[in-house]
Parts: C-alpha cells; sequence; structure tokens
C-alpha cells in the first residue's frame, strides 16, 4: 500500500513524516440507488464548471439589471415588475433555501453553485499561487468576515437598494477572485478561510445528511494539508468533520481503495456524536455571534425602541456639540438615496452598527453563560472530559434553533406569497411558529444525545439539558417580532 503522510506543520508544504497504513474500516453496506447518485456526480464532475458558469451569469443578471431598470412603482409586487421579482428571487428564494438546503445537502451550493467560489479557483489556476499568511489561516477570519459583511450590509441597506446588492455581492466576488489569485496552489483559499456565507454554511452542515467518508481513515482526527485533491485543504485520510467540505466530487473516485465514498446519514447526527468529529471552540463561540449579529440586524429594523435610541443619542450629541453626527456619510458605506427618501447620517451609521453589536454581545455573553452552566452541572453529573471541552460540545446544541430563526427572521420573504393565498397571514405565521416548534424541539434533541456522549446517566440529564432549553427559548424569544409580530 502507498505510504501515507502527514505535515508536522499545517502551515508547511514541505515537512513530512510518514504514517503507517492503516486497513479499512468497516464501512455500512450502501443501497443501489446511493451507488447510482455517486456515479452520476462522478460523472458529470467535468462538467461542474458549465453549470457554474450559468450560475455566473444568472449572479450577474439578478445583481445588475436592476441597476438599468427604472424603480418600481408603489403598490406593484414581484408579479408585476421586474425589480421586485429579482430582489424576491434574491432575497426571497436564494437566502432563505440556501440555508434550508444545508440540512438535506450539505455544502452542495459552495461546490456545485457558486459563482463566487468558481471564479476564485479559476483565479488561482493564472495566479500567483503564493503561501497562504497565517492571517488568513486563524480561525477567527471567516467569523470577523461574516460580521464585518452583516454590518456593512445593513448600512448600506443591501436588501432595499440594486446598488447595494450589486456592490455588496460585486466586491465579495471581485474579493474572491483577488484572494484566488494571490494565494494558495489549486486550492479554494476563499471558500475555506474568508467567504462569510461559506462559514455559516460549513457550521450548519454539521447538521446536514449528506456526508464523504473515508474508506482508509487515518487516526488523529481532522488535519489540514494543502497537497492532495481537496480544494478546501481537508486532509481526506484524517476526514471525520462536514463544516469544510464543499462537494466538490474530486476526492470520489468509486473504484480507489484510499478514496472518500458519498453516504447519508440521520439529520443532525454529526453533533449528535460531536465528540467524534472534532467540536471546534472557534466554531462554538461563532455559532453565538453570528446569531447574535444576525438578530441586530434584524431588530434595529421592527423594533420602536431602536429608534428611540436613536432620537435620544441624537439629541445628546447635538447638546453636546458633535456635529459630526448630523452629517451626510458616503454613499460607498451607508445608504444614501434621496430620491427613495432614505439619507443616513453618521448618527444612523453609528446607531446601527452600535445596535447590532450590543445585540451580538449581550447574546452572546448570554449563551455562554448558560452553555457554562450546562457543562458545570453535566461535569457533576458525571460527564466525560474537561469544562472547557464539554462547554464546546454542549455549545452546538443550539445550531437548529439558530439556524431556523436565522431563515424566519432574514428569509421572511419566502413566505410572503401565501399572504395572497387562502391561508392568508395568519397561515404564514403559522407555518413559522411551526418551523420555530420544530427547531426548538431538535435542539433539545440534540442536547439530550450530546449529554448521552458525554456519558452523563439518563436519570441525571435533566438538570443540564435545562440551561440548553432556557438558551433556545431566549434566541427564540430574540426572534419574537419574526415569528409571531410586534
Amino acid at each position: 500500500m502507498t505510504e501515507i503522510y502527514r505535515h508536522r506543520d499545517f502551515a508547511s508544504a514541505s515537512s513530512f513524516q510518514p504514517l503507517p497504513p492503516v486497513a479499512s474500516e468497516e464501512l455500512p453496506e450502501r443501497s443501489s440507488w446511493l451507488i447510482g447518485l455517486e456515479a452520476f456526480f462522478v460523472q458529470t464532475r467535468p462538467y461542474f464548471w458549465i453549470i457554474q458558469g450559468v450560475m455566473f451569469l444568472l449572479f450577474l443578471l439578478v445583481l445588475g439589471l436592476p441597476l438599468l431598470l427604472p424603480d418600481p412603482p408603489a403598490e406593484t409586487t414581484p408579479l408585476s415588475n421586474a425589480t421586485l421579482a429579482l430582489q424576491y428571487l434574491l432575497w426571497g428564494i436564494w437566502f432563505p433555501l440556501v440555508f434550508l438546503s444545508v440540512i438535506v445537502f450539505g455544502r452542495i451550493w459552495c461546490g456545485l453553485l457558486c459563482p463566487m467560489g468558481a471564479a476564485s479557483e479559476l483565479a488561482n489556476r493564472y495566479g500567483l499561487q503564493r503561501r497562504i499568511p497565517a492571517w488568513i489561516r486563524w480561525e477567527g477570519t471567516p467569523a470577523l468576515s461574516f460580521i464585518v459583511m452583516t454590518l456593512y450590509g445593513q448600512t448600506i441597506g443591501v436588501r432595499d437598494h440594486p446598488e447595494a446588492s450589486a456592490g455588496l455581492f460585486g466586491g465579495t466576488m471581485l474579493l474572491a477572485i483577488a484572494i484566488g489569485g494571490l494565494y494558495g496552489r489549486k486550492k479554494r483559499v476563499w471558500c475555506r478561510h474568508l467567504c462569510p456565507i461559506g462559514r455559516v454554511l460549513g457550521l450548519y452542515s454539521r447538521l446536514g445528511a449528506v456526508q464523504f467518508t473515508p474508506k482508509i481513515r487515518l487516526p488523529g482526527g481532522d488535519a489540514y494539508s494543502q497537497k492532495g485533491a481537496c480544494p478546501t485543504m481537508i486532509d481526506l485520510p484524517r476526514k471525520s468533520e462536514s463544516r469544510h467540505c464543499i462537494e466538490c466530487f474530486r476526492c470520489v473516485h468509486p473504484q480507489a481503495a484510499g478514496s472518500v465514498r458519498l453516504d447519508l446519514r440521520r439529520p443532525g447526527r454529526e453533533i449528535e456524536d460531536i465528540r467524534d468529529h472534532r467540536a471546534n471552540k472557534a466554531e462554538a463561540w461563532f455559532l453565538f455571534m453570528d446569531t447574535g449579529v444576525a438578530l441586530g440586524g434584524f431588530l434595529w429594523l421592527v423594533l420602536p425602541q431602536y429608534q428611540q435610541w436613536r432620537q435620544a443619542f441624537g439629541v445628546f450629541a447635538i447638546e453636546h456639540h458633535w456635529k459630526w453626527v448630523t452629517a451626510i456619510g458616503p454613499s460607498w458605506l451607508m445608504s444614501v438615496h434621496p430620491a427613495r427618501a432614505e439619507v443616513f447620517r453618521w448618527l444612523d451609521f453609528t446607531m446601527i452598527v452600535f445596535f447590532m453589536l450590543a445585540v451580538m454581545a449581550i447574546l452572546t455573553v448570554i449563551l455562554a453563560l448558560l452553555t457554562a452552566m450546562s457543562a458545570f452541572l453535566a461535569r457533576r453529573a458525571g460527564a466525560d472530559g474537561r469544562i472547557g471541552q464539554l462547554f464546546t460540545e454542549l455549545g452546538y446544541q443550539y445550531a437548529p434553533i439558530a439556524l431556523i430563526s436565522l431563515i424566519i427572521g432574514l428569509g421572511a420573504e419566502l413566505l410572503e406569497p401565501l399572504r395572497y393565498t387562502a391561508l392568508g397571514a395568519s397561515g404564514a405565521g403559522a407555518i413559522r411558529g411551526g418551523l420555530f416548534l420544530m427547531g426548538l424541539a431538535w435542539s433539545v434533541w440534540l442536547g439530550i444525545k450530546i449529554l448521552e456522549r458525554q456519558n452523563v446517566a439518563p436519570r441525571r440529564r435533566f438538570l443540564p439539558l435545562l440551561p440548553g432549553i432556557a438558551g433556545s427559548l431566549f434566541v427564540g424569544l430574540g426572534w419574537w417580532p419574526a415569528i409571531i409580530g410586534l
């Protein structure tokens, strides 16, 4: 058998030490239709670029065409106006369905459909292919990328103005191409380390029903490798987690004994057994923070208290002669659209950013304290492991409620057409409420299974579970205006 090598240092591509070959672990038999599905993707893999090219053209159409069209008149709908139709396609269909898709398909959007990742990889093929710097490889970089992008999207009014959508997504595309042109060698550095959406999809792909399993697994857990076929730098023989896998099928070779194969699992199974799938401290904290900043981006738009605080801060600033707060800011940084009766001043920019960061901080602290309480109680109840390890593992229990709340709150347009059917507004609200209850129940179930894997006896799981339930309910309370209404 060919020797398999491991990096001594993940930042170095030149130092290797040989590892002994490991026999294939016992893998379950697969159904014929799953084997056929795998074969279909393997056979069509050379043509994925066609799909990505079509998505790139659609990307240009959705973002570029509204710039050429007049503003929609009042009382028009997506059925009668092209601009609103394209806006609904972006925020009412693409945004929520991409997040929903990870539960069933994992990150297939990233590997099969995303035009940004494909463009970044194409640029890398002809680029400088420099070594990936440490600041890009840092675990916190994608979290900062998501937070900054979310804040920026809110200050420029990305949902309301086609210029803002084109600027945000177009700028992100150019940045992805630039990163691909500079760093890595035949890899997707952007997808692994910097993509703000990719990091979130990677987190929630742990809930997904799809996994790619090594036929021969080496010990030691997941590792980072800039060698091999994986464009997101997964050391394939050690692959045990889904978050970095973009499902490009390049590692799948059905006839090769040392390849990777397509498998299905129960949704949420990876988090149920998160102890065996490299629970990551930075990822658990990111789950708290991304939920908080997204919630802040929703609440400032709907809470009347926000307008009261804005007014109070404005009065305070004027009384103290802070003239800068009344100045109109640059249009590349905030929404300046006088023809649409929306002109942000530095007051608005400051308040939006501060409010969103404050909500993020508050929710992060509350979830962290409740999770720490769960970890402490679990340890008292006989859980195996250190408090820090238990904390990280239990932090993942909030993934379902956070994902469902994100879809309900920021993807609310998906259900808007139901208001004009026999279901009406109450029917749409009932569906939102049902989705929330499903997410809550799923989070509770994950909490139970995580405690089980931590070897907490069934009769002693109730107390460690209570703080997690409280945390899930608190997340739901934050999204209450989206689920039920004010």
